[in-house]
């Protein structure tokens, strides 16, 4: 079983998130957004919007930069284990706090108010559930992070997401001897993955490719006023008027 979770369903989640992602821009790109209900209960949606988008955007570099970064790079940089132990634990502490704070509010805010909950689909209070656990998960490794402060446990999760990208057989092992609560942490991201193409998070895609693309647009959009569009008197004058 820790074979299949942790050297097998990474790879099963990527590829449905991937390939997932693919198939509904191609077939319904119309659902791919993330509806607004920002004209109810304004000011509640703003700061929990953005605690939740400040404090998951630092988690989300911060998981990226600490897990896929060589830990050779970290050595040459002068970067003990312990050190960039301890600065996950500040940095990602804090960033927690906010997102999940931020999270309870959208949650409470989509739940309670009658008029929010009658647009939200059971995928929208789903994945918000499922993200609020995740948080509460991620808080709940920072105790056994910090009995581990010399860094070596963070260094095999290094390992295993390393080996897991590069597709080196026998990740899992690293995982095997992890705390529950990082094994659960680490399964629930994967699901959440998984579940990326059939919900809300797609418009996540659109956030990070919408500058690309603006740059990378074939030509400049002409827009023209309607006084500027319309036919001079010359050319109005030629024309015959219907029967």
């Amino acid at each position: 079983m820790n074979t299949f979770l942790f050297g097998i369903y990474p790879y099963i989640a990527i590829t449905v998130m991937v390939l997932g992602s693919i198939a509904r821009y191609d077939r319904d790109p119309f659902t791919w957004k993330s509806s607004s209900s920002q004209l109810l209960r304004r000011k509640q949606l703003v700061i929990g919007s953005v605690l939740f988008h400040v404090g998951v955007l630092i988690i989300f570099v911060g998981h990226l930069v600490g897990l896929l970064t060589p830990i050779v790079i970290f050595d040459a940089l002068g970067i003990s284990h312990s050190a960039k132990q301890i600065l996950a634990i500040v940095a990602g502490g804090i960033a927690g706090i906010m997102a999940l704070t931020g999270g309870v509010m959208l949650f409470q805010r989509r739940w309670v108010d009658p008029r929010i909950r009658q647009t939200s689909s059971v995928a929208d209070i789903a994945i918000l559930a499922i993200l609020l656990l995740q948080l509460v998960l991620g808080l709940g490794t920072i105790p056994v992070s910090i009995v581990h402060a010399d860094g070596h446990e963070m260094v095999k999760f290094m390992t295993w997401a390393q080996m897991i990208l590069t597709f080196q057989p026998g990740a899992a092992e690293y995982v095997a001897g992890a705390a529950v609560v990082f094994k659960l942490h680490i399964f629930l991201g994967l699901t959440i993955f998984l579940l990326f193409p059939f919900t809300r998070l797609v418009h996540i895609v659109s956030g990070i490719a919408a500058p690309f693309r603006y740059l990378l647009r074939p030509g400049y959009q002409i827009v023209r006023s309607r006084r500027q569009t319309a036919l001079p008197e010359s050319d109005k004058s030629k024309t015959t008027p219907a029967e």
